[in-house]
């Protein structure tokens, strides 16, 4: 038999061999942003205005959409021209979702490393007015509001999850299943006041403690723990499940010994996207623990400050000189994020040392 000379293809046929060298694909994105610049260059000295460099990003991106697939059309054919103009949207799509991430972690870096110094680390707000003082009463308040939360809320969410994959069967699982997707979509402030409420018939108007806070995290968390856990479990193969009750293990067993352990690291990631979640709220604690200038490390008596709160009060209450209040702000935003940054390269170092390892 004799093989398909590639020469005899019609010219722009894929099959030809037609390709756009990868140089001319970079030569067409850059005249279509100096092109778009170029543009509103000439619009904003036209109208007296600013540049508007984001116009110009869609403009550009648009035009060079447009361009790479009428050329590549042309060489390659439409199946590639069609391929193309897919991964550049969805790179154009990616590209616009990072850009919301990369400003505030730019923003947020740049107004708060001025006062990440000792001071803000070792020292609290009380007697300080004006410069200096810094956020450790709120650190050491938000980890223990935050650690009292996820004792309360794994231990619940879990085994309810447990429940709900093993055993839960008929119209009371699906009547758990309802409430843990309704608490899912509750906002913040209602668990704060439910919280507070639930304090108030026990000790009185006006009580403010941290435990109060952890309570009010713990009804957000809750229903995070639940939905993750029990997506992770669900995963599991039930041949796993059979396999050891063939051996004689018995079901609690099973789930403690089998179950559990595949599905760690899922479950893990499950836990710290739900600390994640209710680590930077404020209503509730600005509710429920308040706000203090003072060292408290005690979750049942008093007042607790947090790092959510700490940031609104600063920003809240800007007093003489204001910029002192202001870095102050950014500083303790700035540690927030950080704090949740090392949980998520915790939750990776757990469910990787944890998961069940596959190699020989």
């Amino acid at each position: 038999m004799s093989s398909i000379d590639v020469r005899t293809q019609p010219a722009g046929s894929s099959l030809a061999g037609n390709r756009l060298p990868r140089s001319a694909i970079w030569l067409i994105l850059a005249a279509s942003f100096a092109a778009s610049a170029a543009l509103f260059a000439l619009l904003a000295s036209a109208a007296g205005s600013d540049f508007n460099i984001v116009a110009m990003a869609v403009v550009g991106a648009v035009v060079y959409l447009a361009a790479s697939t009428g050329m590549t059309a042309a060489v390659e054919g439409r199946r590639q021209a069609t391929n193309r103009f897919i991964t550049g949207l969805v790179t154009s799509a990616f590209i616009l979702a990072m850009v919301p991430l990369v400003s505030v972690a730019v923003t947020v870096i740049g107004n708060g490393i001025a006062r990440m110094d000792l001071e803000f680390f070792t020292s609290s707000m009380r007697n300080v007015t004006g410069e200096g003082g810094g956020a450790l009463h709120a650190m050491i308040g938000t980890l223990l509001i935050t650690l009292a939360a996820t004792v309360i809320s794994v231990p619940l969410g879990l085994f309810t999850s447990i429940y709900l994959v093993e055993y839960g069967r008929g119209r009371f699982a699906k009547t758990i299943t309802f409430l843990v997707d309704v608490m899912t979509g509750i906002p913040s402030i209602v668990a704060g006041l439910f919280a507070y409420a639930l304090f108030v018939l026990i000790f009185g108007p006006g009580v403010r403690m941290g435990i109060i806070g952890a309570i009010a995290l713990s009804v957000l968390m809750i229903p995070v723990v639940v939905r993750s856990s029990e997506e992770m479990l669900r995963l599991i193969p039930n041949e796993l499940r059979e396999a050891s009750y063939a051996l004689g293990v018995p079901k609690w067993l099973t789930i403690i010994k089998v179950v559990l352990p595949t599905a760690i690291a899922g479950i893990t990631t499950g836990i710290m996207l739900s600390i994640a979640r209710v680590i930077g709220e404020t209503a509730p604690l600005l509710i429920t623990a308040g706000f203090t200038a003072g060292m408290n490390y005690n979750l049942f008596q008093d007042r607790m400050q947090s790092l959510p709160v700490f940031v609104y009060t600063q920003f809240a209450n800007q007093g003489n000189p204001a910029f002192a209040f202001l870095d102050r702000a950014w500083a303790a935003a700035l540690v927030l994020i950080l704090i949740v940054m090392l949980l998520n390269l915790l939750a990776r170092l757990i469910a990787k040392y944890f998961s069940p390892k596959t190699g020989r």
